[in-house]
C-alpha cells in the first residue's frame, strides 16, 4: 500500500513529465524518512540516446529522483507552502550498477540535520 501515489505527488513536487522522477512513496513518517519508488520503463524520453541498444538510466537522473523525493520528505517536514526544494550538494556518490528498463528504483531517504533553511540527508538507491 502506497503512502502517496502519482496525484498526490503531482501535489507536491512541480515537476512534470519527463521530469517527474517518483512514481509512488510507499513509505514516509514525515519526520526523517522517505522510501520512493521510479519503474524503470522503455518509453522513457532519455533511453532512447543512453545508449541507443544498450539503454541505462543516467546516474545524474537517479541522483535527481533521490533528491524528489528527499523534497517530497522536507515538504511533509516543514510544511511546503508553495516553496520549492533546491538540490545543492552531493557527497559521496557512488554506482554500483546499472539501472535498466524494467527495473524498479527503491529510494530510500534519511534526514540528517537542518540549519539555515538548509537540510541534508543521506539517501541510497537500490534495484
Amino acid at each position: 500500500m502506497s503512502v502517496m501515489d502519482s496525484k498526490d505527488i503531482l501535489k507536491v513536487l512541480p515537476h512534470r513529465y519527463p521530469m517527474l522522477l517518483v512514481d509512488r512513496v510507499l513509505e514516509c513518517d514525515g519526520k526523517e524518512r522517505i522510501v520512493g519508488l521510479k519503474n524503470i520503463t522503455f518509453n522513457e524520453p532519455y533511453l532512447q540516446g543512453h545508449f541507443p541498444g544498450d539503454p541505462i538510466m543516467p546516474g545524474v537522473l537517479q541522483l535527481e529522483a533521490m533528491a524528489q523525493v528527499a523534497g517530497i520528505l522536507m515538504n511533509q517536514m516543514f510544511g511546503g507552502n508553495g516553496r520549492i526544494a533546491y538540490f545543492l550538494a552531493i557527497d559521496n556518490a557512488r554506482f554500483r550498477r546499472v539501472v535498466r528498463p524494467g527495473d524498479q528504483l527503491r529510494i530510500e531517504i534519511q534526514f540528517l540535520r537542518a540549519r539555515l533553511g538548509m537540510s541534508k540527508v543521506h539517501g541510497k538507491a537500490y534495484v
